[in-house]
């Protein structure tokens, strides 16, 4: 008898429909064949399933059978194909089951017990289902919980593979896992944040720090070591908006792709904050290997990536952040397929003068010569820092401001001030695809940031002065959009365009 079941494979943070077919009764040695392109893993599964049906109290077949995993020309990985793999081999040796397996898409991996253990790609497999306008998806209870966010399909949680067939043979009744009402409580998510009251003076890199995140542009700091840089990095998170239903299913369904406990930690339902060290590999930041998967750039998608020690960071491995920068998505090439994952974040970078630290300092000496500093910065590429948008000099704090015991303004305030704007830009952008200002298409900017004859001679005299690239122009006007939203105004003026360049006048004192 022939059974055939639905289930998904994982290719970068897409799923695709896989086939997973049984058919009994074949003439032959009583064995298991599995075909169809499998990985180790996957071939291991004839082994799992069958201690696990046996110690379920299900009766193995007497003949061969042949399972097969279409298509076959898509290379199958991963333990999700165990619980369909079950489900198929019972239906092939029985009568009761096979009419309702193709209602559903199955996924789960199986212990020698029966019971079934959290998958990676939850999510991604939920919106296939979704697509396809299957009924609904079947996974384990942990992976249920995170595809539950996924509107308009029923996922069903298990725990065992008797519970699974007694879902599918009618016998029991499972109600579908509702999506958890705290995961869009945005404030009992931050509230535990690091808070920008614990900040002392900075009130420049407070201001700029704030722009950048309203308008989703890229951030540099540069100073001197314990001026800050680092701390006022960790405190992004706790000023950035909540995410959308449309954005956190974006950051889920990455998260789930990498880690199969996705969705577990109420953490995750934030917008995320990803600080890799700078030893990092080009790989572990933009994606990829043998099997292209997502990197540090598209696990910070929707969110904030921090690089530290800007300059550390191989040359080769900043460079492949050009294109995502510029784009919002990265496009991976290897022997075993392409894929193209979504990579739009807000770059927040903080570096030292030079080598030592402490050029231009007034309170330590510069131990760095003129070659050692030129050889430190020319680490970071023009072409690079022409695509962050924001660079501003983090100066040492003042022992008087160290010393104040007054707090500094809270992460509740800026917070708000910043939503306040990324509702104007919302309101906006709402007839295109686009949802801040740094995104704005270089087609449209006159339409969005238009300035008057006077501005434009000063913009003119600023290019010539600072020796600025046409991408810098345009993110200039993109910056000034941001802080004439901040000031609820509709133009631009003199005032927004003027502190627009002053963030860009770090390109040539540094660099």
């Amino acid at each position: 008898m022939l059974a055939t079941t639905n289930s998904a494979c994982l290719h970068g943070v897409t799923a695709h429909l896989v086939h997973v077919e049984a058919n009994s009764g074949e003439t032959g040695d009583p064995r298991v064949v599995l075909v169809g392109l499998p990985d180790a893993a996957v071939k291991e599964a004839i082994d799992r399933v069958r201690s696990s049906l046996v110690n379920s109290g299900f009766s193995l077949p007497r003949t061969r059978v042949t399972i097969n995993l279409a298509p076959s020309d898509l290379r199958k990985e991963g333990a999700s194909y165990d619980l369909p793999i079950a489900i198929s081999l019972l239906g092939a040796i029985a009568k009761d089951v096979h009419h309702s397996m193709s209602e559903y898409l199955i996924a789960g991996e199986l212990s020698l017990s029966g019971e079934v253990r959290p998958i990676k790609g939850a999510i991604a497999m939920a919106l296939l289902a979704k697509k396809l306008g299957l009924k609904g998806i079947i996974l384990p209870l942990a992976s249920a919980k995170t595809a539950s966010v996924v509107e308009g399909i029923s996922v069903i949680g298990v725990q065992s593979i008797s519970e699974t067939y007694d879902f599918i043979t009618g016998k029991k009744y499972l109600d579908p896992v509702q999506s958890r009402g705290e995961i869009f409580n945005f404030l009992s998510c931050s509230k535990n944040l690091p808070n920008f009251t614990d900040l002392k003076g900075q009130g420049n890199v407070r201001r700029a720090v704030e722009i950048a995140v309203a308008g989703g542009h890229n951030f540099l700091m540069i100073g001197p070591p314990g001026s800050g840089k680092s701390m006022v990095a960790k405190r992004v998170p706790s000023i950035l908006p909540p995410p959308s239903h449309e954005e956190l299913l974006e950051i889920l369904n990455i998260s789930s792709a990498v880690s199969g406990a996705a969705g577990e930690k109420s953490d995750l339902y934030r917008r995320p904050f990803r600080a890799p060290h700078h030893t990092t590999s080009d790989i572990g930041l933009i994606g990829g290997g043998s099997i292209p998967g997502p990197g540090e750039i598209s696990l910070a998608h929707q969110g904030v990536l921090f690089l530290d020690e800007l300059p550390e960071f191989r040359r080769s491995a900043l460079e492949v952040l050009r294109q995502p920068l510029e784009d919002g998505e990265v496009t991976i090439s290897r022997s075993a397929g392409k894929i193209t994952l979504p990579a739009q974040f807000i770059l927040v970078a903080a570096m030292n003068p030079c080598p030592c630290g402490y050029l231009g300092s007034r309170e330590q000496n510069c131990r760095c010569s003129i070659p050692q500093v030129h050889k430190y910065r020319n680490r970071i590429s023009g072409p690079l820092l022409d695509r962050i948008d924001i660079h501003v000099e983090a100066l040492p704090v003042k022992i008087d401001d160290l010393q104040n015991s007054a707090k500094g303004e809270s992460s509740e305030e800026i917070a708000s001030r910043i939503l306040a704007c990324r509702e104007i830009q919302s309101t906006r952008y709402k007839n295109i695809n686009i949802k801040t200002n740094a995104r704005i298409p270089d087609s449209r900017l006159e339409d969005f940031c238009h300035v008057n004859n006077s501005d434009a001679l000063l913009l003119k005299q600023a290019m010539k002065d600072l020796s600025l690239s046409a991408r810098a122009y345009n993110r200039i006007l993109k910056v000034a959009r941001t802080i004439a939203d901040l000031a609820k105004s509709k133009n631009l003026e003199k005032l927004h365009i003027l502190e627009a360049i002053q963030y860009r006048s770090l390109d040539r004192k540094f660099f």
